[in-house]
């Protein structure tokens, strides 16, 4: 007598981990969104709604990607943007000459369109694995998740907000598995050092990952990498400022600044400085026997000799070098 044994589930409906099943295929994945949509008059919605689709397929026909709209996957519109999946055998493209081309579409629509607010995009763009069978929930899937958080993500809200909207039009987030294939693997025809590497967060979501930004066409200070630092954000949450989707009663972000038995620069700094107390430490010229915490509400990070300095984030108006060497900037 064969002993009972119970049927196995389906691979498609089996908990995760338990039985092994195919990948779904990769994809490429660029997602975009129109700056300020919920700030506009309700008047104006629809036709941003409208708007936003046809520029993308104008702007992928001029940059030579025409079959990319046609063959798009499991597209969608947001309301605010739009979504769709393409073979990622094109990811090198859609960042270059494609960003570049949106770039500059929009600068002639918004241009063509005087006493209307310019239509800027923030864009981001990612590849993995997404369900693509034709099926009606295709396209979802960590993949898409991750872009929809990168293109909600604090650095490239704030490299928008920051520059000049007659010039800047479109701001790009490549995730970094995105950069690390197509720009960083030699196949973009876009040099690295045109990408600035962020820490992409989500206001109230526990998301994190790095990521890249681009900016085809830079205005104002935007090379300052401080514009991305906590200050800059604060600013941009007070009543009069320019984070969208900012309410303008959000109270202000408070920076508690301390420093046991040592001194916190948050400016210029001419000439040296000393601290005596019963470490020993001593700021100025050299800095010995002291652990190097907090500057400016960013954390650095250093070995327990205060000798080695790692990555320095934030607004900090002063440059230490070598881990040893502190000078004005």
């Amino acid at each position: 007598m064969t002993p009972y044994s119970a049927p196995l589930p389906a691979a498609a409906t089996a908990a995760p981990n338990t039985v092994s099943r195919p990948l779904p295929p990769y994809r490429g994945i660029v997602a975009v969104d129109a700056k300020d949509f919920t700030g506009r008059p309700a008047i104006e919605h629809a036709e941003i709604s409208r708007s936003v689709p046809e520029l993308l397929e104008a702007s992928l026909n001029r940059a030579g990607l025409a079959h990319l709209w046609a063959d798009r996957r499991f597209p969608n519109s947001t309301g605010d943007g739009y979504v769709f999946g393409f073979d990622p055998a094109h990811l090198p493209f859609m960042i270059h000459p494609w960003l570049n081309t949106l770039q500059d579409v929009l600068t002639r629509f918004n241009a063509g369109s005087p006493g209307v607010a310019p239509i800027r995009l923030r864009v981001s763009l990612h590849v993995g694995p997404l369900p693509d069978s034709g099926g009606e929930f295709d396209g979802n899937g960590t993949a898409r998740n991750d872009t929809h958080r990168l293109l909600d993500s604090v650095p490239v809200k704030a490299i928008l907000a920051a520059s000049s909207e007659s010039i800047t039009q479109v701001a790009a987030i490549l995730s970094d598995r995105a950069h690390q294939d197509a720009v960083a693997g030699g196949y973009a025809g876009r040099h690295p050092d045109h990408f600035l590497e962020v820490p992409a967060t989500v206001e109230g979501k526990t998301f994190a990952q790095r990521a890249w930004l681009y900016i085809p066409a830079p205005s104002g200070n935007l090379y300052d990498r401080r514009i991305l630092g906590e200050q800059v954000m604060a600013d941009q949450r007070t009543p009069g400022g320019t984070c969208d989707d900012q309410a303008d009663d959000a109270p202000a972000t408070r920076t508690d600044i301390k420093a046991d038995n040592g001194i916190v620069n948050t400016g210029r700094v001419s000439g040296g400085q000393h601290l005596s107390n019963r470490g020993g430490d001593h700021i100025g010229d050299r800095v010995e026997g002291s652990k190097i915490g907090s500057i400016g509400g960013e954390h650095i990070g250093g070995d327990n000799n205060g000798h080695r300095v790692g990555t320095v984030h934030g607004n900090l108006g002063d440059v230490v070098r070598d881990g040893q060497r502190k000078q004005d900037r």
